[in-house]
């Protein structure tokens, strides 16, 4: 078994963008985060996109606004951000306070400055196999499997888990023609019947169904690849927090029967921040959309 190690490869791709920005670039990327409200992690994220952008010699805005904002009043910041030259790609962290419809926030993005890769036009491109903004976790989980050189092509991958914004893309993804790709995927989800099995017939596993330590030893078939999403928090009194994060699969149980498996912490969350690096620098260099 060994791990596909998040935090390597960030550091790899993240060395790659500061040289690039080293190097010389007509502008320097500048990349925006609106944060709405208290929510604890979603502040830890922003800073960590933030500290990421310093990083690699990239400009980065925070805006925080109370969670008391109006819908209207968000959705007139992105309008400025939306006009805004200096800003190439922005992002809006969910989740939104409750009054706040998250739809109508992300369609009113430019989808030149998507860089979380969540507006339908980035969606539907990607579907298409045409260039653009992918959404950022994906995105990671693609770089990860790039970067260990790891066989796709034929595969049978299983994806657990159908939300816009990891599961259905990822196998869209994972099913397109090239590298990373070509496999064969099936996409299961709460209503899909027995699962265990289904994940037992896979080559790679992508766990991404938002429940702690979910995937269990014996579904898994010998050799296989999994990737696990999942990041949540678990009581833990041994540790001076009071918890722990754990991924959507059950480490302990599955890791011996893997040939690579993603740590949690340490595996896909940290490359989701760097896929948006990514992102930011094409939008600065108008790769996508000229």
């Amino acid at each position: 078994m060994q791990l596909l190690d998040g935090k390597l490869v960030s550091q790899t791709i993240k060395a790659q963008l500061a040289a690039e920005v080293a190097a010389g670039l007509k502008k320097t990327p500048h990349l925006a985060a609106i944060l709405v409200g208290e929510n604890a992690a979603s502040q830890v994220y922003v800073n960590s996109k933030i500290k990421s952008c310093e990083e690699v010699g990239f400009k980065s805005t925070l805006i925080q606004r109370p969670a008391e904002t109006t819908e209207a009043e968000l959705l007139e910041l992105v309008q400025q951000l939306n006009s805004d030259p200096d800003v190439d790609g922005f992002i809006v962290q969910l989740p939104l306070p409750k009054h706040i419809n998250d739809e109508r926030v992300t369609l009113a993005i430019d989808h030149r400055k998507d860089v979380d890769g969540f507006h339908p036009i980035n969606f539907g491109r990607m579907a298409q196999g045409m260039p653009a903004f992918l959404p950022a976790t994906p995105y990671g989980i693609v770089e990860i499997l790039r970067h260990y050189h790891i066989e796709t092509a034929g595969k049978n991958c299983v994806v657990v888990g159908r939300s816009n914004i990891v599961g259905t893309p990822i196998s869209i993804l994972l099913s397109r023609k090239g590298y990373p790709g070509d496999c064969t995927v099936t996409l299961t989800h709460s209503r899909t019947h027995d699962l265990p099995a289904e994940v037992r017939r896979a080559d790679i596993v992508v766990a991404a169904i938002g429940i702690p330590e979910f995937i269990k030893g014996d579904w898994v078939k010998e050799g296989a690849v999994v990737i696990d999403v999942g990041i949540n928090r678990v009581a833990d009194e041994s540790k001076k927090s009071g918890f722990k994060l754990v991924g959507d699969v059950d480490f302990e149980s599955v890791a011996p029967k893997c040939s690579y498996i993603t740590p949690v912490p340490g595996g896909v969350g940290l490359m989701t921040v760097t896929a948006l690096l990514i992102n930011t620098l094409k939008a600065s260099k108008r790769e996508i959309y000229g």
